[in-house]
């Protein structure tokens, strides 16, 4: 791997300790692909997860002087200040929440804590080579916005904000960009749901690979709602970090270009049935709740204000604890147009800064929930809380009557 003299330095530790960590695994990762030299990013995001592996890498890294060359915006952990007034953590978990805040305050991050930054507060432009990490974020970036980034972990998207590069592989290079195989598209998509269904079912087939939606009787562009969803759940069942649809990805706008020039690998039809199946396999299949869980990926605002609409001034059943997780500027923007105050009097609570993977959420755990995320559910479930899996409206009523019927 050819290394400029700067980098030479870098890794020799001359430029500190912190520097050198940062510079040993980007060139090990570099290495193992076959990069020939590492190119500048423009932009990072870092899926902090608050969990000890993560945490240590980044007070490794900082406590050896290092510093972001280029400021990464960063993933939740969870909001300490709110929930622990709700909820019990043991001291152990609430230092690790308190350690993980600190380290990436003291290397330069840009505590965002959201986790769908290209939505507003890190957006790459076309052709723009970046770093980032989190499932939902790396295929949005890739194929609605053009840009250029692999499918980073969390330490190798800081290594690449402190060293301010990254390795020349995967989907920074042209060739590795192309569509691989064709899924024609006919079961109808009508809110983001359906498109995170669609996400999970594709993901299981796809592996690592690039496929092509073609979807020809969708006739509007898919919200930013949508498009989340389904890159989030093909990053979940699957490991895609780029795909493909037909007049939407920025060099697909042709079924020929999608592939450019070349012949798909396979072919496959995905219908309502498929759709539904999918939802049958994933979901539980019913009963009393506990908790309904929204917001992964982060609730926007408008998803804020369509809870709203569908809860008609109901109020959700004693019992049952109803949870939206969000962005701090969704959140700021329902507090002050006055969602956050009428949806909080109906029992339905927002929080920002705060992922679903989290300790302060254990309480529920044993118990049923509900979420319109199949990832949301699948991580969860690892943590001892199954989910039925419905849309938006089935999980408002849901949240009213106390059960899934």
């Amino acid at each position: 791997m050819l290394l400029t003299d700067e980098e030479k330095r870098m890794l020799d530790g001359q430029c500190g300790k912190g520097i050198m960590k940062a510079m040993e695994l980007l060139v090990a990762l570099g290495k193992a692909f076959d990069a020939e030299r590492l190119i500048p990013v423009t932009r990072a995001h870092v899926a902090l997860s608050g969990q000890e592996g993560d945490t240590y890498w980044c007070g490794l890294l900082a406590d050896g002087g290092a510093r972001c060359t280029v400021i990464p915006t960063t993933n939740p952990a969870w909001d300490v200040a709110s929930l622990t007034k709700r909820y019990e953590v043991t001291a152990e978990e609430l230092d690790l929440a308190l350690r993980t805040v600190d380290v990436y305050r003291r290397i330069g991050a840009a505590l965002t804590f959201c986790c769908t930054p290209g939505l507003g507060t890190n957006v790459p432009a076309f052709g723009e080579h970046v770093a980032f990490s989190e499932s939902s974020a790396t295929p949005y970036v890739n194929s609605i916005l053009g840009a250029r980034t692999n499918r980073e972990s969390s330490v190798s998207a800081l290594a690449a904000a402190v060293v301010g590069k990254t390795p020349l592989y995967g989907l920074h290079l042209d060739e590795n960009r192309r569509g691989q195989f064709l899924i024609r598209v006919e079961a109808p998509l009508e809110e983001p749901y359906d498109w995170g269904l669609l996400g999970w079912y594709v993901g299981r087939f796809t592996g690592s690979r690039v496929p092509v939606l073609h979807m020809p009787h969708v006739g509007s562009r898919p919200s930013p709602e949508s498009l989340l969803y389904l890159g989030a759940e093909l990053n979940t069942s699957g490991a895609v970090p780029m795909y493909h649809i037909v007049g939407i990805t920025p060099e697909a706008q042709t079924l020929e270009r999608a592939f450019g020039g070349s012949v798909p690998e396979a072919e496959f039809v995905v219908t309502k049935g498929d759709l539904q199946e999918q939802e049958d396999a994933v979901s539980e299949k019913g009963g009393r709740i506990n908790l309904v869980m929204l917001g992964c990926p982060h609730y926007t605002y408008a998803q804020i204000r369509e809870v709203e609409r569908l809860m008609k001034g109901r109020h959700v059943r004693d019992g049952v604890a109803f949870w939206i997780l969000t962005s701090c500027d969704a959140l700021e923007l329902a507090s002050r147009s006055g969602e956050k105050e009428r949806l909080a009097e109906l029992g339905v609570d927002l929080v920002a800064d705060t992922c679903i993977d989290e300790p302060c959420w254990k309480s529920f755990e044993g118990g049923l929930g509900i979420t319109d995320s199949p990832k949301c559910a699948y991580y969860r479930e690892r943590r001892g809380q199954p989910f039925v899996i419905r849309r938006l409206s089935g999980c408002v009523e849901a949240a009213v009557c106390g059960e899934v019927l």
